[in-house]
C-alpha cells in the first residue's frame, strides 16, 4: 500500500492517504477541519487540499475513518461524507466516549450516543473493506477507551497509542483514559513483525527535529522513549500516570468534542441561522 501524509500545523495532527496502486482505491484515516479559535471560525481548505491531491492521483476514495474521539481537533469525516458520498467508520467503543461528554456537555436527551453517527463501527480483529483495501481494527484503548488501530497491509495507523520513539505515547488523563489499558495495547502492537510501518497520529518535532510520521514496530520495541518491549508494566504505569498529571487539557478539547462526539458534524444552526458551542466552565 501506499501512505501519503498530511500535517495539520495547528494541532500537529497528520491525516493519511492510503491507496492501493493497482486499483487506485484509497481510504482517508484522521481528515481534520480548520478551526481558528480566535476568530470562531471553521473552515475546510485543508480538507480540500487532500481531496484535490486524491483526484489529481486520479484516486477512488472509498472511506474516510478516525482512529479516535479526538480532543485537539474537529474531524473532518462528516465533511467527507457530505463532499464524496463516502461511508465513514470508527471503532464501536465510541459510544463510551459519547455518553460521557453527552452528560458533561449538557446536551439534550435525544441526541444519539449510540455510534449511529458512523457507517461503521468496527469490532476488534474485524476486517473492513473498502473497494481493494482491507482495513483491520486493533483495539488500542488507552488514550481513550475507543482508541483503535488499524491495519492495512503492513502498515499500521496508531492515532494517539504510540508516537514516533523519542515521543513516546499518548496521554491517559481523558476520562476513561488508563495507563494500564495504554500498556497492554502497545504490547500487542509489539507482537507484530518488526518491519511493519507504523504511522502516528501526531509528531512535535522533539529537540526541534522535523516533524516526522512514519517509524516501524522494530524501532519502536527497541528505541521508544517511554514505553520499549522489555519496560516494566508498574514503571510504565506509574511514569504515564505522574507525568499525565502534571499536563494541561488541550487548547480546544470542548470544541473539538462536541463536533467529534457527532462524528464530525457541527451543531445544528440555531433559529437565527447561526451555529453555537456549548463549553462547561470550571469542570477541568
Amino acid at each position: 500500500m501506499r501512505v501519503a501524509s498530511f500535517m495539520d500545523e495547528q494541532s500537529n495532527t497528520f491525516t493519511y492517504v492510503v491507496s492501493d496502486p493497482d486499483t487506485g482505491d484509497a481510504v482517508l484515516i484522521d481528515p481534520v477541519l480548520d478551526l481558528d479559535p480566535a476568530a470562531l471560525r471553521v473552515g475546510d481548505a485543508g480538507l480540500r487540499r487532500i481531496l484535490a491531491y486524491i483526484d489529481e492521483a486520479d484516486l477512488t476514495l472509498r472511506m474516510a475513518i478516525d482512529t479516535h474521539v479526538h480532543a485537539d481537533h474537529m474531524s473532518g469525516l462528516a465533511t467527507v461524507r457530505e463532499m464524496r458520498g463516502v461511508p465513514i467508520a470508527i471503532g464501536s467503543n465510541v459510544h463510551t466516549v459519547q455518553e460521557t461528554f453527552k452528560k458533561l456537555l449538557g446536551l439534550p436527551a435525544p441526541f444519539p450516543a449510540d455510534g449511529s453517527q458512523w457507517d461503521h463501527r468496527l469490532d476488534d480483529g474485524e476486517t473492513l473493506q473498502a473497494g481493494s483495501i482491507a482495513i483491520e481494527a486493533i483495539h488500542t484503548p488507552g488514550h481513550t477507551p475507543a482508541c483503535v488501530t488499524y491495519k492495512i497491509g503492513d502498515a499500521l495507523f496508531t492515532g494517539d497509542t504510540l508516537f514516533m520513539p523519542d515521543f513516546g505515547t499518548g496521554r491517559c488523563d481523558f476520562p476513561g483514559g488508563s495507563a494500564e489499558a495504554l500498556f497492554d495495547s502497545v504490547q500487542r502492537l509489539y507482537q507484530l513483525p518488526d518491519e511493519t510501518r507504523v504511522f502516528v497520529g501526531h509528531d512535535y518535532g522533539p529537540g526541534g527535529r522535523e516533524p516526522l510520521s512514519e517509524t516501524t514496530v522494530g524501532d519502536s520495541k527497541t528505541q521508544n522513549k517511554q514505553l520499549r518491549v522489555d519496560t516494566p508494566r508498574e514503571e510504565f504505569v506509574s511514569w504515564r500516570s505522574e507525568r499525565d498529571a502534571g499536563l494541561k487539557p488541550p487548547r480546544l478539547i470542548f470544541q473539538a468534542l462536541m463536533v467529534n462526539i457527532d462524528a464530525g458534524r457541527l451543531p445544528s444552526p440555531d433559529a437565527n441561522g447561526i451555529r453555537y458551542l456549548r463549553l462547561p466552565l470550571n469542570v477541568l
